[in-house]
This record gives structure tokens, sequence and C-alpha cells, in this order.
């Protein structure tokens, strides 16, 4: 065959890619004359003749069938040039699996996309035509072995269909190897996948768009011819018979197609009800979620789940979603009611208040729980103070002497200041005292003072938390952010509201505390119509001074506790002046016991003499006093805030007066003990105390005193009282801030040296009457007038009232033979019998 012309030559494609039966334009040079010049096309070796279309010289359009070969050249074989060359080539892509029912703009040769034998051995139907390679990319298998990869995924499946399918096994399993460029070209992929899906009917109409182009034309072509022709109406024209197989292909069609495509309708319908019950079904399921979550105290569970539908059904107007949204409502109403109940529970913890609380209001609960929650522990608190009261009431009248009322230092297990005292002969003067004391004697706590102890330790359990809940209730720290946003100016006007309410309930629970304390510790000081709300207890006797002192320091540290929580102080006001009276009536009660004490102190004489002629008397005497003020020391002891004791003139004059009378208690101790029958004298107890000279002589003989002599160690006892015991004394009244000491002090001098001048005289006239009853007969045997007698002049003249100081000095030396065994005093100077004649007439 000659040739005329120049072989054809290839330039460009468009485009350069693409899957079988995409359309493409070629163009070059030499490429026919005509149609019929055109006989042979080839691209990626596939014969691509058939469908193509010569449009010039330079210009071919045709569809890629299937090739091959993923790569190759562009080939025209013309009659007038031959085979021809391209400068180009073409990528035929792998097309995308399509299934018998999916939407296609092109002609689908089913049979080249599953192969029947596998599927059925994999048990697969034709139908489901799922894609062998998800990714897009090479797979390239890897070497381990399938028993490693499900011991290493177990539960897990590579098959991308699971519902149990592992991306990680998938991988290792295809894309062992696969570099990472690959796999960024396989996530583009899968991103180009998913656009489509999401794209939908416009994706397909995108992609098929030249064919419908293409089918327009082809129609209007077929329309031309036909209106030229002019038979298209006529019968058993050409249009006619068209129209016959048009529509016998249609009917077969739908024949061959009407049970899948039924089947394909009521699949629609039920995969519709199904993502209707799926997308909907945590509406539907939410009655019985609510119910499960609620029994399993999932609370914070309900509210999201109550939050979430209320959002997307609380306005709808679909009557099924309506009646399920209703249901919720019932639950959730039913979850507030126990909700609220669990908040106003008691007792119960500060956390599971806040926590329930926060519940109320994210469920949007009408009212202020938060505010409930607190006037219901207010109520609970009064409530516990009451019931401890009537509790210690009950148990009292149950067992009267399971506690007893009064336990002062002679009654309880602990030593007593005079039971130490009374074992020791003879004690150091100025020397400290410290009276031992036991634990065990907390199991005889008076019913009171432990009533009080509860009652402090039930308010600071109970206290600090209604505070704190008051404190957060302001802060609105018990509500979440979202009630926070949604409630902050409404719950800003009721803080304020609420402001007083609180303050008159913690006044409220300050005033039970105080009067129920009262009513235990002191009671006259309450009023007769409070007396059975608030007392009740029917004892006689008055606690001691010490359980007082103790009942001091637990209402002490119950202020401070409630101090330190930043309550204001005028709330707490009246516990200071509950502390301020007990202080006062403990200092009273601690001095009335102390003079109880010395006035049993003569039954403790047991007139042993020390080198000095005192006994032990004058020293238990300031022992005891000192022990008393010693416990004393804390109550009189200012606590910041507190006011003194002493602040009261009335308090000053009534500590004053029992201080005299202290003093007075123990003068008339003395005086008893001087006058007391010779026979009244217990002295089975004295013994000899070998280091005191023999300062009786005789008396250890029989063990027996006179009269005379008893006189004597009770002026010396009153000698050593004026000089020292009284003067310390004194210090200490005023070491611990007691007022009118000077009062004390004169008065105690005066009553003490008013004693000794009247047991002196007492004295000299036990002595003076021997001898006077010997001289007085010589006297007036003689008829002797002292008238005619000068008066003397050459002895001492003594004023009749002799100082007690001098008194036990001279009584020294008229005593019974052995008395010259007493050392001298130092002071005042030692006065003979001779001194004593001026005196002597006087009696």
């Amino acid at each position: 065959m000659s040739r005329s012309r120049q072989p054809p030559l290839v330039t460009g494609i468009s485009p350069n890619e693409g899957i079988p039966w995409t359309k493409v334009t070629i163009r070059g040079e030499n490429l026919g004359t005509g149609p019929t010049d055109l006989i042979g096309l080839a691209i990626c070796g596939h014969n691509c003749l058939l469908t193509a279309e010569w449009m010039s010289a330079s210009k071919i359009v045709c569809r890629v069938g299937q090739a091959k070969n993923d790569k190759g050249d562009i080939i025209v074989t013309t009659k007038s040039g031959g085979r021809g060359t391209s400068t180009v080539s073409f990528k035929l892509l792998k097309p995308e699996k399509i299934g018998i029912l999916d939407q296609s703009a092109v002609w689908v040769d089913e049979m080249n996309y599953y192969d029947m034998r596998t599927d059925r051995n994999k048990g697969i139907p034709p139908l489901s035509l799922r894609p062998a390679n998800p990714l897009g990319i090479e797979i390239e298998k890897s070497k381990f072995s399938q028993k490693d990869l499900e011991m290493l995924f177990h539960g897990m499946s590579a098959d991308f269909t699971s519902e149990n399918f592992s991306a990680a096994w998938y991988l290792i399993e295809n894309h062992s190897n696969t570099s990472f460029e690959q796999l960024k070209m396989a996530v583009a992929n899968l991103k180009r996948q998913a656009n489509k899906k999401s794209e939908g009917s416009l994706a397909y109409v995108k992609g098929g768009l030249s064919t419908f182009f293409e089918a327009q034309d082809a129609l209007s072509a077929i329309h031309q011819k036909l209106e030229a022709d002019g038979t298209e109406k006529v019968e058993g024209s050409m249009t006619q018979k068209l129209e016959n197989v048009l529509n016998r292909a249609s009917n077969t069609a739908d024949t061959l197609f009407q049970e899948v495509l039924g089947r394909k309708d009521k699949a629609d319908s039920t995969r519709n009800a199904l993502n209707v019950l799926q997308r909907f079904k945590f509406l539907f399921n939410l009655p019985l979620n609510i119910e499960r979550n609620i029994q399993k105290g999932d609370y914070d569970v309900v509210i999201n789940d109550y939050e979430k539908a209320k959002s997307l059904f609380g306005k709808t107007e679909v009557q099924v979603f309506k009646k399920y949204y209703a249901e919720v409502e019932t639950r959730i109403e039913a979850l507030r009611e126990l909700l609220l109940d669990k908040l106003l529970e008691t007792p119960s913890t500060l956390h599971d208040q806040k926590r329930y609380i926060r519940y109320l209001s994210d469920l949007h609960t009408p009212g202020d729980p938060a505010w409930q929650c607190i006037g219901a522990q207010h109520k609970w608190i009064l409530q516990l103070m009451h019931s401890c009261k009537e509790g210690y009431v009950k148990d009292l009248k149950a067992n009267p002497g399971l506690h007893s009322p009064m336990l002062d230092l002679d009654n309880d297990t602990r030593p007593s200041v005079l039971g130490h005292l009374s074992q020791t002969a003879s004690l150091k003067r100025g020397s400290s005292f410290q009276s031992g004391r036991d634990d065990t004697w907390r199991y005889k706590t008076p019913h009171r003072v432990a009533f009080v102890e509860k009652l402090t330790k039930l308010v600071l359990s109970q206290l600090p938390n209604f505070w704190k809940l008051w404190i957060s209730y302001v802060n609105g720290s018990l509500f979440s952010e979202t009630a926070e946003k949604s409630g902050q100016i409404e719950r800003s006007k009721n803080v304020r509201q609420r402001q007083n309410d609180f303050k008159k309930m913690i006044q409220e629970v300050m005033h039970s505390l105080v009067k129920l304390a009262r009513g235990a510790l002191l009671p006259l000081s309450i009023r007769d119509g409070e007396a059975k709300q608030y007392g009740g207890w029917e004892v006689k006797c008055e606690l001691s001074g010490q359980w007082l002192a103790h009942a001091i320091q637990t209402v002490r540290l119950t202020h401070e506790s409630l101090t330190a929580l930043e309550i204001p102080n005028d709330v707490l006001q009246t516990i200071q002046d509950l502390i301020l009276d007990l202080r006062v009536r403990c200092v009273m009660v601690t001095l009335q016991h102390t003079a109880e004490e010395i006035k049993r102190l003569a039954e403790k004489e047991d007139w042993i003499v020390d080198n000095e002629g005192l006994t032990s008397l004058p020293c238990q005497f300031e022992q005891c006093i000192v022990c008393s003020l010693q416990s004393l020391k804390g109550v009189l002891e200012c606590k910041p805030g507190e006011a003194s004791v002493f602040q009261q003139p009335k308090t000053q004059e009534e500590v004053c007066q029992l201080s005299i009378n202290i003093m007075q208690v123990f003068i008339y101790c003395l005086e008893q003990l001087s006058t007391k029958p010779d026979a009244d004298i217990d002295t089975t107890h004295l013994s000899v105390d070998v280091s005191s000279p023999d300062l009786f002589g005789s008396v250890h003989e029989d063990f027996s005193l006179t009269s005379e002599q008893r006189l004597l160690i009770v002026l010396s006892n009153c000698c050593f009282l004026e000089r020292h015991t009284f003067l310390n004394i004194a210090e200490h009244f005023e070491k611990h801030n007691f007022q009118g000491i000077e009062k004390i002090t004169q008065v105690s001098m005066a009553s003490l040296k008013e004693l000794d001048q009247r047991l002196f005289e007492n004295y000299i006239e036990l002595k003076a009457d021997p001898i006077v009853g010997s001289l007085e007969p010589g006297i007036y045997a003689g008829y002797f007038d002292w008238k005619d007698c000068l008066p003397p002049t050459d002895l001492v003249q003594s004023h009749p009232k002799v100082s007690s100081t001098a008194g036990w000095a001279v009584a020294a030396t008229v005593m019974v033979p052995g008395a010259s065994h007493i050392p001298a005093a130092p002071s005042p100077p030692f006065r003979s019998h001779c001194q004593l004649d001026p005196l002597l007439p006087g009696r």
C-alpha cells in the first residue's frame, strides 16, 4: 500500500488518566482525512475504534476501554498515513466496584467485578460486592502468622465489614511494609470516597454529565431525522416501531428487576425505619435508662441525658416524640422528688448536701432547694440539742446514783487537799503544794457536766458544716456552671433576703446552746417560764468548783472553735456572757467550798509542836487557800475577748466578803480549839518528835494536854498567822487580781488580834488564879492597908493590854517545869515574872 501522507502523530490527550469507559479527546497531526480513513485506534493496548469519532485531522474523540496495561501510548492508524506514533501516554485507573443496584453514568460489565466461585467460597453473596482494597494502594502481605495476630488482637477482626474491625490488625496484615507516603495517599483516597458518598446523587450527576449531554445530542439527532422524514406519526413507521421497542424493553426490564426492585424498596423502607429507630433510639430508650441509672445512683448520667433530650425534643411537634418526652419529664419529676428527699434527710454529710443541691439545680427544680436544706439542717441541730438534754435528764432520773451529782475533793477518788495535808506531821512553810490526780475520776462525771460536754461536741460537729453550707450558698459554689449563669441574678436577690433569716437561725442555735448550758450549770439564771424547756434536772446539790472550772474550759474551747469559723462576734456574745457568769459562779462556789474545808481543819489538829512552838494548822490553812486559788487560776485568767471576773462592783463585794469569811472561819476554829474541854481532845494519835525538845515534860508520859498548854499553842499559832500567814495569803490574793485586799487584811488582822488578846487574858487568868489564891489570905491577915504604902517606883510599867506577840513568849516563861527548854523567840525581848506582877492584881 502506497502512502501519500505522513504517519499520524498524537501530541496530546485529555484527560490523561481515567477509569475504563472514560471519554477522551485525542489531538495531534495527520489523524486522517475523514471517518473512513481512520482504520485503527488503540489506547494502552486496547482497541477503541468502535467508540472513536473522527472530528478533524487533528482531533479524535473516543472512550477508553478495558486495557491490560495500566499505562500506555495512543496509537492511531489511517489508510493514508499508516501506523502512527505518540509523544504522550494515558494512565488507566482501576474502576470502583459498583453494585447492580448502584447508579452509574456508564455501562458496567458486571462479570468483571466479582468472581462467582471466590465469592461463593467465602460465603458472600454477589450483591455485596465489597471492595478488595479500600485504601486504593498496593497490598503487601506481611509475614506475621494469623495465630499471632489473633492473640495480639483478641476478639477483633481484620475484616473491615465486621463490627469488631481493627484498623491496626488490617494495616499490619496488608501494609506492614508500605511507605509513609503511600499511607498518605491512602488517607487521601479514603477522604475522596467519603466525600463522594456524602455528595450522593449530585456526585452521580457530575460524574455522568458528559453522558447526559451525549444522550441529549443523540436524541436530538434522531428527532431531527424523524421530523425530516415526516413519518413519525404514521402507523408502522420507524418512530412507532422504536417506541414499541422501547416500551417492550422497559416492560422486560421491569419484569426482570421487579422482584429485585421490590425487595430493594422494602429494604429501603426497613432501612429507613431502622435509621429512625437508630437515630432516635436515645429518646425511645431514655425512660428505661433513667430508671436504671437512678437505681445505680448515676445521677450525672441522668442529668446529661435529660439535658440532651430537652435540647433536641423539648419543642418538638411530632406526636411520638411528644409522648416519649412527656414520659421522660415524668421520670425526671420523680427524680427531683427523690433528690429533694435525700437532700432534706438528716443526718447527711456536707459533700452529699452539695452534690444533691447541684443535681437539683441542674434539673431546674422549682423553688430554692439549697435554702430548704439550710432550714432542715437548722431544725435538725435544734432537735439534736434538745434530744441530748432529754436523754441525759431521763438517764439521771432512772439512775440517780450512777453519777455523783457533786464530786468535790472529798467525794471523788482524787486525793483531797486536807487528806494530803493530814498525812504529813510537819510541813515546810512556803513550800509549793501540788495535789495528785487520778484519771479514774472521769467515770464519776456528773450528768450535767457530761451533758454540757456532749452538747458542745454535738454543736461543733454540726455547726461548721452548717456554716460552710451557708458560705457555699452565698458564693454560688453549690450550683453548676449552667445553673450559675441562669440563676445568678435571682440568687443574688435571695441571698440579700436570706442573710437576716440565716443570722436569726445562728442566733437561735447559740441561744439554745447557752440556755441549755445554763439550765444544767446555772439553773437559777434562767427564767421560770424556760425552766421546763431548758432545765428539769431536779438536783439539789450544786456542782463543785472543780466541775464548774471543767465546764468553763469546755465552753471556752467551743467559743474558740466557733470563732475560727469567722462567725460574727455579736452572734457569739451570748457564749461570752455564759462564760463570764460561769467564771463568777465558779469563784463563789470555790470560796464557799474552801470555807467549808477550813471549818473542818479543827478536826485535823494533831497538836504536834515543832521547834518554833507551832503546829501544822497554820500551814494547812495557808496551803488550803493556795490550792483553792490555784484551782481558780485558769478561771480568773482572761482569754481574748473575755472580761474580768471582778469588773462588776457587786462581784467584788461578794468575793471580798467570802474571803473575809474564810479568814474569820479559821479564827473561829482557833478559838474553838482553845476552849475545847480536855475530855474532847483526842491525844491517842500523838507521838514523840525526837527532833524536838521535851516541851511538855510529863505530858509525854500520859499523852494529855492541859488547858494552859492548848492556850499557849493557839497563841503561838496566832502570832505566826499575824506575822506570816495572813501576809502570804494577801500576796496570793493580789497575785490572782483579787479586789479589796486591804479590807480583807484589815478585818482579818483585827479579828485575829481580838482573839489573841482574849486568849492571852484567859491564859493569864488561868496562871494567876493559883497565885492570887495563895497570896490573898496573907494580904489581909495583918489588916495591912495598901493606902498607907508608898507606890513602887523601881518597876517597869506595862499596859494591861499586852500584845499577842509578847503573849506567847511571856506565857512560855510561866509554863510548868520543863518550859525552860523552849527556845526564846528572837523578838520581842523576853520578859520575866517580875514584869507580870503589875498585871496580876488587875485580874
